[in-house]
């Protein structure tokens, strides 16, 4: 529980990472990623906090971009991310994108930034490092959004009845770790070093 007061605007980023992240932060997904309003210079002194308070339990904090009013977080556990990206049907795609899969998750975390820079849209290949299956990620880019068999948190292209329980997991557990922060209890209080 909270021993003392927790400014507003720690807060809301707490609440906004519990919502947004859980998945990530409680390790059953690699990543997650969550648009925090605000300015760079507002959100990077919560990011070295929160990061600083996280790390310890194997979480990072990353971001990835900015504009005006908004920045763009990346919640990761990295042996998760790291087992995403390894497999050779997600390198494959990447590698296709032009991602230097040779050099680890950190040169491709860094290219995946220069894309989110440089792009006027949003990358597809994005939800490979949020842990979407390679052929719904692959599907998407194929037939540009549409012709999907079931749509929730991904446009799924593939296994309905597997994508349907990852869904129903996910909303679990971000339903359980929104109830413990809005009790009062911190994101570094509950994940704390193993």
């Amino acid at each position: 529980m909270l021993t003392h007061a927790v400014p507003c605007q720690a807060l809301r980023f707490e609440q906004t990472l519990a919502f947004h992240c859980a998945p990530a932060l409680a390790g059953i997904k690699p990543a997650d990623l969550v648009s925090i309003p605000g300015d760079r210079e507002e959100i990077v002194p919560l990011l070295r906090q929160y990061g600083a308070q996280l790390r310890p339990a194997g979480i990072r904090l990353r971001l990835l971009h900015s504009c005006p009013g908004r920045c763009l977080l990346l919640v990761y556990r990295p042996r998760r991310l790291e087992e995403q990206l390894s497999r050779e049907e997600v390198r494959a795609l990447l590698r296709r994108d032009g991602y230097p899969v040779e050099e680890g998750y950190g040169a491709m975390l860094r290219h995946l930034s220069a894309r989110l820079a440089d792009s006027e849209g949003f990358p597809h290949e994005i939800g490979l490092f949020l842990g979407y299956p390679a052929e719904d990620v692959e599907g998407f880019r194929l037939h540009g959004g549409q012709d999907f068999k079931y749509s929730g948190l991904w446009k799924v292209y593939s296994d309905v009845d597997r994508a349907r329980q990852c869904f129903h997991r996910y909303r679990c557990c971000r339903r359980a770790l929104c109830r413990r922060v809005q009790a009062g209890f911190r994101l570094s209080q509950l994940f704390q070093a193993a």
